[in-house]
């Protein structure tokens, strides 16, 4: 079970990094003409589910935790380091993009899940280098 999730945790992540912003200075995403991204101060963490844990039912509470940084309603493209968005992805496949650090993710289907969020800038692009927690769970009937 371990190995499987640090594979997934692995795909996961070069995933993620597939997504990046590229381009010249009218894509969204871009901060100046070189492509570059910001870093960020944030430290974001899953509180829950928490690592193979199994949850009975269909609905999953998410709940993250954000450091060093605030999330913000605001989409622009003047980003700052500590302000941003979260993007939820269940199973890679991206479910909300949040200002709240909770959300009930209803329909889950049974069986063995992953859960990714990442605090984004405020352009919804990501900093770099990213800010991603990851968390593998099960879903049993």
């Amino acid at each position: 079970m371990r190995a499987r999730r640090t594979m997934l945790i692995v795909v996961a992540g070069l995933q993620l990094a597939a997504c990046g912003g590229g381009g010249n200075d009218d894509t969204p995403g871009e901060t100046d003409s070189t492509g570059a991204r910001p870093s960020s101060t944030a430290k974001l963490s899953i509180v829950d589910p928490k690592v193979d844990q199994v949850i009975h039912g269909s609905s999953v509470d998410l709940r993250v935790q954000l450091r060093d940084a605030k999330l913000v309603p605001v989409t622009t493209t003047d980003i700052v380091p500590d302000e941003g968005h979260l993007h939820v992805l269940l199973d890679d496949t991206l479910i909300s993009m949040t200002q709240g650090l909770e959300q009930t993710i209803p329909d889950v289907p049974p069986g063995g899940h992953r859960i990714t969020v990442e605090f984004v800038a405020s352009d919804h692009a990501p900093f770099d280098p990213r800010v991603v927690s990851v968390v593998a769970f099960e879903v049993r009937p």
